[in-house]
């Protein structure tokens, strides 16, 4: 099982310099044995605000790493032309010297949408065209497009890529259908556990490697990887308070914004139905502590080690640790010291 870094920074969190925490970590992880660096695309929000272009933080990662793979968590798709894509991360391949990777999400929220509103109601069903289409032009193929004039006409990128393929994922929040989709392209799977449990994950990734095999043959593996919240440290009643009151606000920012997809403020609901702020901190208490506890990376390194044997045994390929929560940014790059050991004591198991 490999290990990355993630980034999902709520903007309201940041102070200073709001990209010191990820260039600081990228360089640790370059450095000490992590496989890859993500970063997401998020829009109008602060929730994920830091990140609008994960094609432009990682060609700033690129210029201050050699050695991790640099991925989007995640390009939605129907936001963009493919040429658009391939393009971009063409050029973070090239300064990377082949390290770029993409995950392609369908989207699911309509502001986001703003970008491309035509794309909302047909975005699952783009998606698949979507990947063809870069995984083409990546290869160097000539693809048909209109022109200004109405014309069509075939289309090259470049520069071209160094890696004659692009190692792709698709994000799932949980649906089944999205991890057979995943495997029907002969893609990864990028996932978390917000939504969903160890044992309901277990389900998924089996039919996404039914998938794999049906389509791509029995040998095909593929890739699942898995987003967990981060934080690491030699006492676990003490990693415990460190990070309780930074993660509730996190939670609660992704609160705000799915409530929002809702009908606006709290779901739609008219003022007599509207949660209490108590209400509401006993729904954000209780699950931090279901995250805490069965849901994350959280705690000390034996507490760990656990966690990463169930998530082995379902067939989890590689940990993405969400490290920027809310934390001190300098309490969480002392905490990857932790982290490090963790990764290193599952590397060197017997």
């Amino acid at each position: 099982m490999e290990f990355s870094l993630f980034y999902f920074a709520d903007d309201c969190s940041a102070d200073g310099n709001r990209y010191q925490l990820l260039l600081d970590g990228a360089r640790f992880a370059d450095t000490h044995g992590f496989s890859a660096v993500w970063t997401p695309e998020r829009h109008f929000h602060t929730f994920g605000g830091l990140y609008p272009n994960p094609a432009l933080t990682g060609a700033a990662l690129a210029t201050v790493t050699e050695r991790v793979a640099i991925r989007a968590g995640s390009v939605v798709a129907p936001l963009h032309h493919p040429v658009r894509i391939a393009e971009d991360w063409s050029v973070v391949d090239n300064l990377s010297n082949g390290r770029a990777g993409v995950a392609f999400a369908s989207g699911w929220h309509a502001n986001d949408f703003v970008l491309n509103p035509d794309g909302y109601a047909t975005r699952r069903e783009s998606l698949a065209d979507t990947v063809d289409q870069v995984r083409r032009l990546w290869q160097g193929e000539s693809v048909p497009y209109p022109n200004g004039a109405g014309e069509e006409v075939e289309v090259r990128i470049f520069p071209a890529p160094v890696q004659p393929q692009l190692p792709m994922w698709i994000t799932s929040g949980g649906s089944p259908e999205t991890f057979r989709t995943a495997g029907r392209l002969g893609a990864g799977v990028l996932t978390h556990l917000l939504g969903q449990g160890i044992d309901v994950l277990a389900e998924r990734i089996a039919a996404y490697r039914a998938e794999l095999a049906e389509h791509h043959g029995d040998d095909n593996r593929g890739q699942v990887t898995l987003m967990l919240h981060t934080f690491l440290g030699e006492d676990r009643d003490t990693v415990k308070e460190i990070v309780r009151g930074p993660f509730t606000e996190y939670l609660r920012s992704s609160a705000d914004l799915f409530s929002a997809i809702r009908g606006g403020g709290a779901a739609g609901l008219s003022p007599d139905e509207m949660p209490t702020e108590e209400e509401i901190q006993w729904l954000l208490n209780h699950a931090f502590e279901r995250y805490f506890t069965e849901g994350s990376l959280l705690g000390t390194v034996p507490d760990n080690l656990r966690m990463l044997e169930r998530l082995d045994a379902i067939g989890v390929d590689e940990v993405a640790c969400l490290i920027d929560f809310g934390v001190d940014a300098k309490l969480v790059m002392d905490s990857l010291v932790h982290l490090d050991e963790l990764r290193g004591r599952w590397t060197e198991r017997p």
